[in-house]
Protein backbone atom coordinates (compact mmCIF):
# COMPACT_ATOMS: atom_id res chain seq x y z
CA UNK A 1 0.00 0.00 0.00
CA UNK A 2 3.08 2.40 0.88
CA UNK A 3 4.96 1.56 -2.26
CA UNK A 4 1.39 2.04 -4.42
CA UNK A 5 0.79 5.29 -2.78
CA UNK A 6 4.21 7.10 -3.49
CA UNK A 7 4.55 5.53 -6.78
CA UNK A 8 0.90 6.16 -8.11
CA UNK A 9 -0.38 9.09 -6.53
CA UNK A 10 3.49 10.75 -5.18
CA UNK A 11 3.49 14.33 -4.95
CA UNK A 12 0.18 16.40 -4.71
CA UNK A 13 -0.86 19.79 -3.80
CA UNK A 14 -3.31 19.37 -0.78
CA UNK A 15 -5.26 22.96 0.59
CA UNK A 16 -6.46 22.57 4.27
CA UNK A 17 -6.88 24.34 7.99
CA UNK A 18 -3.89 23.59 10.22
CA UNK A 19 -4.93 21.68 13.43
CA UNK A 20 -3.14 20.08 16.42
CA UNK A 21 -0.03 21.26 15.39
CA UNK A 22 3.10 19.57 16.95
CA UNK A 23 6.59 21.13 17.45
CA UNK A 24 8.93 18.06 18.73
CA UNK A 25 12.44 18.73 19.76
CA UNK A 26 13.85 16.70 17.15
CA UNK A 27 12.64 19.62 14.61
CA UNK A 28 10.02 17.47 13.04
CA UNK A 29 6.25 18.76 13.29
CA UNK A 30 3.43 16.73 13.01
CA UNK A 31 -0.18 18.15 12.15
CA UNK A 32 -3.59 17.64 10.82
CA UNK A 33 -5.05 18.95 7.37
CA UNK A 34 -9.04 19.37 7.33
CA UNK A 35 -11.77 20.87 5.81
CA UNK A 36 -15.34 20.56 6.28
CA UNK A 37 -15.65 16.87 5.41
CA UNK A 38 -12.60 14.81 6.29
CA UNK A 39 -9.06 15.53 7.15
CA UNK A 40 -5.28 13.94 7.10
CA UNK A 41 -2.26 13.70 9.30
CA UNK A 42 0.46 15.60 7.98
CA UNK A 43 4.86 15.19 9.13
CA UNK A 44 7.26 17.72 8.00
CA UNK A 45 10.79 16.82 8.60
CA UNK A 46 13.46 19.24 9.71
CA UNK A 47 10.86 21.72 9.20
CA UNK A 48 12.36 25.03 10.40
CA UNK A 49 14.14 24.75 7.25
CA UNK A 50 11.46 23.78 4.85
CA UNK A 51 10.03 26.36 2.75
CA UNK A 52 6.55 27.96 4.22
CA UNK A 53 6.95 26.55 7.42
CA UNK A 54 6.29 29.89 9.19
CA UNK A 55 2.54 29.44 7.42
CA UNK A 56 1.87 26.41 9.76
CA UNK A 57 0.22 28.04 13.22
CA UNK A 58 -3.22 25.96 14.08
CA UNK A 59 -5.83 28.01 12.21
CA UNK A 60 -4.41 28.38 9.36
CA UNK A 61 -5.27 27.70 5.82
CA UNK A 62 -2.81 26.44 3.83
CA UNK A 63 -1.69 24.56 0.78
CA UNK A 64 1.22 22.02 0.98
CA UNK A 65 3.31 20.07 -1.56
CA UNK A 66 3.62 16.12 -0.05
CA UNK A 67 4.11 13.05 -0.99
CA UNK A 68 1.33 10.69 0.00
CA UNK A 69 2.23 7.73 2.31
CA UNK A 70 1.48 5.13 4.85
CA UNK A 71 2.78 5.33 8.94
CA UNK A 72 3.68 1.23 8.84
CA UNK A 73 3.89 1.55 12.65
CA UNK A 74 0.19 2.68 12.67
CA UNK A 75 -1.11 1.70 9.32
CA UNK A 76 -2.45 5.15 8.93
CA UNK A 77 -2.62 7.33 5.66
CA UNK A 78 -0.53 10.76 5.86
CA UNK A 79 1.35 13.21 3.80
CA UNK A 80 5.11 13.99 4.12
CA UNK A 81 5.11 17.64 3.82
CA UNK A 82 8.09 19.25 1.64
CA UNK A 83 6.83 23.16 1.45
CA UNK A 84 3.67 24.97 2.81
CA UNK A 85 2.40 28.55 1.65
CA UNK A 86 -0.54 30.36 3.26
CA UNK A 87 -3.95 29.97 1.26
CA UNK A 88 -5.66 32.26 3.86
CA UNK A 89 -7.17 32.38 7.42
CA UNK A 90 -9.12 29.56 8.06
CA UNK A 91 -12.79 29.73 9.37
CA UNK A 92 -11.77 28.97 13.59
CA UNK A 93 -9.15 31.47 13.04
CA UNK A 94 -10.70 34.03 11.50
CA UNK A 95 -13.86 33.76 14.12
CA UNK A 96 -11.05 34.06 16.63
CA UNK A 97 -9.84 36.85 15.31
CA UNK A 98 -13.07 38.69 14.84
CA UNK A 99 -14.11 38.11 18.15
CA UNK A 100 -10.78 39.42 19.68
CA UNK A 101 -11.04 42.24 17.72
CA UNK A 102 -14.57 43.02 19.18
CA UNK A 103 -14.26 42.32 22.82
CA UNK A 104 -10.81 44.82 22.78
CA UNK A 105 -12.58 47.79 21.29
CA UNK A 106 -15.30 46.96 23.90
CA UNK A 107 -11.91 46.91 26.65
CA UNK A 108 -12.23 43.67 27.91
CA UNK A 109 -8.74 42.77 27.57
CA UNK A 110 -7.77 46.34 29.56
CA UNK A 111 -5.44 46.12 32.01
CA UNK A 112 -6.82 48.73 34.08
CA UNK A 113 -10.33 46.39 34.91
CA UNK A 114 -8.11 43.27 35.94
CA UNK A 115 -8.28 42.60 39.43
CA UNK A 116 -5.17 41.36 41.68
CA UNK A 117 -4.58 37.14 42.53
CA UNK A 118 -4.79 37.54 46.69
CA UNK A 119 -1.88 36.48 48.07
CA UNK A 120 -3.12 33.90 50.90
CA UNK A 121 -6.15 32.26 49.35
CA UNK A 122 -7.94 30.00 51.47
CA UNK A 123 -10.58 28.95 49.26
CA UNK A 124 -10.31 28.06 45.08
CA UNK A 125 -12.74 27.19 42.97
CA UNK A 126 -12.48 24.57 40.40
CA UNK A 127 -14.14 24.55 36.79
CA UNK A 128 -13.19 22.59 34.53
CA UNK A 129 -13.65 18.71 33.69
CA UNK A 130 -14.34 16.26 36.94
CA UNK A 131 -12.42 13.58 35.20
CA UNK A 132 -9.65 15.18 33.41
CA UNK A 133 -5.85 15.13 34.00
CA UNK A 134 -5.88 19.20 34.35
CA UNK A 135 -8.05 18.60 37.70
CA UNK A 136 -5.58 15.95 39.19
CA UNK A 137 -2.05 18.19 38.16
CA UNK A 138 -3.92 21.25 39.98
CA UNK A 139 -4.80 19.25 42.96
CA UNK A 140 -1.76 17.71 42.98
CA UNK A 141 0.23 21.06 42.91
CA UNK A 142 -2.64 22.81 45.69
CA UNK A 143 -1.60 19.50 48.06
CA UNK A 144 2.17 20.06 47.49
CA UNK A 145 2.58 23.54 47.77
CA UNK A 146 -0.57 24.72 50.41
CA UNK A 147 -1.82 21.70 51.99
CA UNK A 148 -4.46 24.47 53.86
CA UNK A 149 -6.36 25.60 50.69
CA UNK A 150 -9.78 24.08 50.40
CA UNK A 151 -10.33 23.20 46.91
CA UNK A 152 -14.06 23.47 45.38
CA UNK A 153 -14.64 21.72 41.83
CA UNK A 154 -17.54 22.50 39.81
CA UNK A 155 -17.43 20.07 37.58
CA UNK A 156 -18.23 20.70 33.69
CA UNK A 157 -17.91 19.82 30.53
CA UNK A 158 -14.33 21.25 28.20
CA UNK A 159 -15.15 20.63 24.87
CA UNK A 160 -17.89 19.88 22.74
CA UNK A 161 -21.11 21.31 21.41
CA UNK A 162 -22.76 23.11 24.37
CA UNK A 163 -19.77 22.88 26.92
CA UNK A 164 -18.99 26.57 26.65
CA UNK A 165 -23.21 27.12 27.76
CA UNK A 166 -22.05 25.16 30.49
CA UNK A 167 -18.41 26.70 31.52
CA UNK A 168 -20.36 30.19 31.79
CA UNK A 169 -23.36 28.93 33.70
CA UNK A 170 -20.32 27.77 36.64
CA UNK A 171 -18.85 30.85 36.72
CA UNK A 172 -21.43 32.92 37.08
CA UNK A 173 -22.96 30.45 40.02
CA UNK A 174 -19.29 30.59 41.76
CA UNK A 175 -19.19 34.36 40.74
CA UNK A 176 -22.35 34.49 43.41
CA UNK A 177 -22.26 31.48 45.37
CA UNK A 178 -24.73 32.67 48.30
CA UNK A 179 -27.59 32.45 45.37
CA UNK A 180 -27.09 28.92 44.82
CA UNK A 181 -25.38 27.32 47.87
CA UNK A 182 -21.95 26.78 47.21
CA UNK A 183 -18.78 28.46 49.22
CA UNK A 184 -17.32 31.76 48.40
CA UNK A 185 -13.77 31.41 47.01
CA UNK A 186 -11.22 34.04 47.25
CA UNK A 187 -10.45 32.89 43.48
CA UNK A 188 -11.17 30.80 40.49
CA UNK A 189 -9.20 28.50 37.61
CA UNK A 190 -11.05 28.12 34.79
CA UNK A 191 -9.49 25.64 32.13
CA UNK A 192 -8.70 22.19 30.95
CA UNK A 193 -5.96 20.56 29.20
CA UNK A 194 -3.87 20.46 26.08
CA UNK A 195 -5.89 19.66 22.77
CA UNK A 196 -6.34 20.98 18.89
CA UNK A 197 -7.72 24.16 18.10
CA UNK A 198 -11.32 22.03 18.07
CA UNK A 199 -11.56 20.72 21.33
CA UNK A 200 -9.85 24.24 23.12
CA UNK A 201 -12.45 26.08 21.04
CA UNK A 202 -15.37 26.37 23.92
CA UNK A 203 -13.15 28.70 25.78
CA UNK A 204 -12.98 30.86 22.81
CA UNK A 205 -16.57 31.37 22.56
CA UNK A 206 -18.56 34.58 23.44
CA UNK A 207 -20.32 33.68 26.27
CA UNK A 208 -18.07 32.29 28.21
CA UNK A 209 -15.72 35.60 28.09
CA UNK A 210 -18.29 38.00 28.93
CA UNK A 211 -18.35 35.14 32.07
CA UNK A 212 -15.33 35.79 32.79
CA UNK A 213 -15.04 39.58 32.24
CA UNK A 214 -18.96 39.90 34.41
CA UNK A 215 -17.21 37.56 37.65
CA UNK A 216 -16.55 39.68 40.95
CA UNK A 217 -14.43 37.15 41.34
CA UNK A 218 -10.46 37.42 40.07
CA UNK A 219 -10.31 34.39 37.58
CA UNK A 220 -7.27 32.76 36.70
CA UNK A 221 -7.44 31.24 32.84
CA UNK A 222 -5.37 27.62 32.49
CA UNK A 223 -6.40 26.48 28.85
CA UNK A 224 -4.18 24.43 27.06
CA UNK A 225 -0.28 23.99 27.30
CA UNK A 226 1.88 26.97 26.82
CA UNK A 227 1.66 27.71 23.22
CA UNK A 228 -2.04 27.61 23.18
CA UNK A 229 -3.92 30.70 23.39
CA UNK A 230 -7.95 31.61 23.61
CA UNK A 231 -10.15 34.31 24.20
CA UNK A 232 -10.50 33.20 27.70
CA UNK A 233 -6.78 34.15 28.07
CA UNK A 234 -6.97 37.37 27.48
CA UNK A 235 -10.52 38.16 29.58
CA UNK A 236 -9.04 36.41 32.08
CA UNK A 237 -7.61 38.18 35.15
CA UNK A 238 -4.45 36.09 35.14
CA UNK A 239 -3.44 34.03 32.21
CA UNK A 240 -1.71 30.88 32.99
CA UNK A 241 0.56 28.69 30.54
CA UNK A 242 -0.74 25.28 32.24
CA UNK A 243 -3.04 24.63 34.39
CA UNK A 244 -0.33 22.76 37.01
CA UNK A 245 0.71 26.64 36.40
CA UNK A 246 -2.15 27.89 37.82
CA UNK A 247 -1.96 26.17 40.75
CA UNK A 248 1.33 27.52 40.90
CA UNK A 249 0.41 31.02 40.59
CA UNK A 250 -2.89 31.22 42.91
CA UNK A 251 -1.10 29.89 46.42
CA UNK A 252 1.96 30.77 47.84
CA UNK A 253 4.64 27.59 48.04
CA UNK A 254 4.07 26.61 51.53
CA UNK A 255 8.03 25.29 51.60
CA UNK A 256 9.00 28.58 50.81
CA UNK A 257 6.91 30.33 53.46
CA UNK A 258 8.37 28.36 56.28
CA UNK A 259 11.72 28.01 55.07
CA UNK A 260 11.85 32.05 55.31
CA UNK A 261 9.58 31.67 58.61
CA UNK A 262 12.92 29.97 59.85
CA UNK A 263 15.15 32.60 58.51
CA UNK A 264 13.50 35.29 59.84
CA UNK A 265 13.28 33.33 62.99
CA UNK A 266 16.92 33.15 63.11
CA UNK A 267 17.83 36.42 62.30
CA UNK A 268 15.19 37.81 65.03
CA UNK A 269 17.19 35.83 67.45
CA UNK A 270 20.61 36.48 66.24
CA UNK A 271 19.41 40.33 66.97
CA UNK A 272 17.85 39.47 69.98
CA UNK A 273 21.48 38.16 71.35
CA UNK A 274 23.47 40.96 69.89
CA UNK A 275 21.10 43.34 71.90
CA UNK A 276 21.09 41.14 75.13
CA UNK A 277 24.85 40.92 75.04
CA UNK A 278 25.30 44.76 73.86
CA UNK A 279 22.62 45.57 76.85
CA UNK A 280 25.23 43.72 79.61
CA UNK A 281 27.99 45.29 78.34
CA UNK A 282 26.54 48.94 78.78
CA UNK A 283 25.31 47.07 82.35
CA UNK A 284 28.87 45.81 83.23
CA UNK A 285 30.57 49.07 82.26
CA UNK A 286 27.92 51.22 84.86
CA UNK A 287 29.01 48.59 87.83
CA UNK A 288 32.92 49.10 86.98
CA UNK A 289 32.17 53.00 86.42
CA UNK A 290 29.51 55.22 88.16
CA UNK A 291 27.60 52.61 90.36
CA UNK A 292 30.58 51.76 92.08
CA UNK A 293 30.95 55.23 93.44
CA UNK A 294 28.75 56.90 96.78
CA UNK A 295 25.45 57.67 95.46
CA UNK A 296 24.99 60.66 97.15
CA UNK A 297 28.35 62.16 95.71
CA UNK A 298 27.22 61.55 92.14
CA UNK A 299 23.95 63.05 92.75
CA UNK A 300 25.54 66.39 94.38
CA UNK A 301 26.24 67.82 90.90
CA UNK A 302 23.27 67.19 89.44
CA UNK A 303 21.23 68.53 92.44
CA UNK A 304 23.23 72.03 91.98
CA UNK A 305 22.53 72.02 88.22
CA UNK A 306 18.77 71.42 89.24
CA UNK A 307 18.99 74.68 91.50
CA UNK A 308 20.51 76.48 89.25
CA UNK A 309 17.75 75.82 86.68
CA UNK A 310 14.64 75.85 89.34
CA UNK A 311 15.98 79.33 89.89
CA UNK A 312 16.59 80.80 86.44
CA UNK A 313 13.93 79.36 85.94
CA UNK A 314 11.93 81.55 88.36
CA UNK A 315 13.58 84.75 87.96
CA UNK A 316 12.18 83.69 84.18
CA UNK A 317 8.93 83.69 85.02
CA UNK A 318 8.69 86.57 87.65
CA UNK A 319 10.21 88.64 84.30
CA UNK A 320 7.58 87.08 81.57
CA UNK A 321 4.51 87.77 84.75
CA UNK A 322 5.90 91.48 84.99
CA UNK A 323 6.11 92.09 81.35
CA UNK A 324 2.67 91.02 81.02
CA UNK A 325 1.48 92.93 83.77
CA UNK A 326 2.55 95.97 82.17
CA UNK A 327 1.25 95.16 79.10
CA UNK A 328 -2.31 94.18 80.37
CA UNK A 329 -2.00 98.05 82.29
CA UNK A 330 -1.07 99.27 78.70
CA UNK A 331 -4.09 97.41 76.96
CA UNK A 332 -6.15 98.63 79.87
CA UNK A 333 -5.54 102.24 79.26
CA UNK A 334 -6.33 101.63 75.48
CA UNK A 335 -8.63 99.82 76.11
CA UNK A 336 -10.46 102.86 78.42
CA UNK A 337 -9.36 105.07 76.02
CA UNK A 338 -11.29 103.23 73.49
CA UNK A 339 -14.57 102.60 75.43
CA UNK A 340 -17.81 103.46 72.90
CA UNK A 341 -18.83 105.53 75.83
CA UNK A 342 -15.44 107.64 75.58
CA UNK A 343 -15.75 107.27 71.64
CA UNK A 344 -19.73 108.76 71.55
CA UNK A 345 -18.34 111.51 73.63
CA UNK A 346 -15.72 113.21 71.97
CA UNK A 347 -17.88 112.59 68.31
CA UNK A 348 -20.75 114.71 69.91
CA UNK A 349 -18.02 117.12 71.12
CA UNK A 350 -16.56 117.33 67.83
CA UNK A 351 -20.18 117.88 65.65
CA UNK A 352 -20.90 120.41 68.65
CA UNK A 353 -17.94 122.11 67.54
CA UNK A 354 -18.74 121.74 64.13
CA UNK A 355 -22.39 123.00 64.23
CA UNK A 356 -20.89 126.50 66.17
CA UNK A 357 -18.60 127.27 63.69
CA UNK A 358 -21.48 126.04 60.89
CA UNK A 359 -23.69 128.72 62.31
CA UNK A 360 -20.73 131.30 62.42
CA UNK A 361 -19.89 131.00 58.82
CA UNK A 362 -23.61 130.68 57.70
CA UNK A 363 -24.14 134.02 59.87
CA UNK A 364 -21.12 135.82 58.48
CA UNK A 365 -22.12 134.53 54.90
CA UNK A 366 -25.87 135.70 55.02
CA UNK A 367 -24.50 139.12 56.50
CA UNK A 368 -22.14 139.63 53.35
CA UNK A 369 -25.15 138.43 51.18
CA UNK A 370 -27.07 141.23 52.63
CA UNK A 371 -24.70 144.13 52.47
CA UNK A 372 -24.32 142.67 48.92
CA UNK A 373 -27.72 143.29 48.05
CA UNK A 374 -28.68 146.65 49.77
CA UNK A 375 -25.44 147.75 47.62
CA UNK A 376 -26.94 146.31 44.57
CA UNK A 377 -30.23 147.51 45.29
CA UNK A 378 -28.79 151.41 45.86
CA UNK A 379 -26.92 151.08 42.23
CA UNK A 380 -30.96 149.47 40.95
CA UNK A 381 -32.41 152.74 42.20
CA UNK A 382 -29.68 154.73 40.60
CA UNK A 383 -29.17 153.59 37.02
CA UNK A 384 -32.52 151.67 36.84
CA UNK A 385 -36.05 152.68 34.80
CA UNK A 386 -37.67 154.05 38.51
CA UNK A 387 -35.08 156.93 38.90
CA UNK A 388 -35.94 158.04 35.12
CA UNK A 389 -39.47 157.97 36.46
CA UNK A 390 -38.71 160.03 39.74
CA UNK A 391 -37.42 162.95 37.28
CA UNK A 392 -40.27 162.91 34.93
CA UNK A 393 -39.64 160.19 32.53
CA UNK A 394 -41.86 157.16 30.78
CA UNK A 395 -41.62 154.51 29.15
CA UNK A 396 -43.60 153.50 25.58
CA UNK A 397 -44.29 149.69 25.02
CA UNK A 398 -45.78 148.03 21.90
CA UNK A 399 -48.42 145.65 21.54
CA UNK A 400 -45.24 143.20 21.98
CA UNK A 401 -44.09 144.54 25.34
CA UNK A 402 -40.94 145.85 23.98
CA UNK A 403 -39.68 149.55 24.28
CA UNK A 404 -40.86 151.88 21.53
CA UNK A 405 -37.46 153.98 20.79
CA UNK A 406 -38.80 155.59 17.49
CA UNK A 407 -41.72 157.06 15.92
CA UNK A 408 -41.31 155.04 12.99
CA UNK A 409 -42.92 151.76 12.56
CA UNK A 410 -45.43 153.13 14.37
CA UNK A 411 -49.42 153.18 12.52
CA UNK A 412 -52.84 154.41 13.08
CA UNK A 413 -54.71 152.12 15.43
CA UNK A 414 -51.39 150.47 17.05
CA UNK A 415 -52.20 149.92 20.63
CA UNK A 416 -49.32 151.40 23.25
CA UNK A 417 -48.95 151.27 26.71
CA UNK A 418 -47.04 154.01 28.42
CA UNK A 419 -45.43 153.30 32.37
CA UNK A 420 -44.82 156.01 34.75
CA UNK A 421 -43.37 156.61 38.00
CA UNK A 422 -46.57 156.03 39.59
CA UNK A 423 -48.38 153.98 37.03
CA UNK A 424 -49.17 153.29 33.53
CA UNK A 425 -51.80 154.32 30.91
CA UNK A 426 -52.74 152.76 27.48
CA UNK A 427 -53.61 154.44 24.03
CA UNK A 428 -54.13 154.23 20.99
CA UNK A 429 -52.12 156.30 17.48
CA UNK A 430 -54.68 158.32 16.00
CA UNK A 431 -51.77 159.61 12.94
CA UNK A 432 -48.78 158.04 12.30
CA UNK A 433 -45.17 159.69 12.09
CA UNK A 434 -44.83 162.89 10.09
Amino acid sequence: MKNLLEVQVGEVWVEGEVSNLRKQGSGHWYFSLKDAGAQISCAMFGARSRQGSEALVDGAKVRVFAEASVYEARGQLQIIVQKAELSGAGDLQARFEALKRKLQAEGLFDAARKRPIPAFPKTIGLITSGSGAALQDILNVLTRRAPWVQPVLFPVRVQGKGAEMEIAAAIEKMGRPEAFGYPRCDVLIVGRGGGSIEDLWNFNEEIVARAIASCPIPIISAVGHEIDFTIADFVADLRAPTPSAAAELAVADGAELSARLVQLRRRLERLTRERLSSARLAVDALKRGALQRDGEKLLREPVMRLDTARGRLVQALRAAMDDAAVRLKEARAGHRAQHPARVVARRLEFLSNLGRRLERAGAESLDQRGAQLVRLRGMLRALGPESAFQRGFSITLGADGKAIRSARGIKPGDLLRTKFADGEIASRVMDGAS
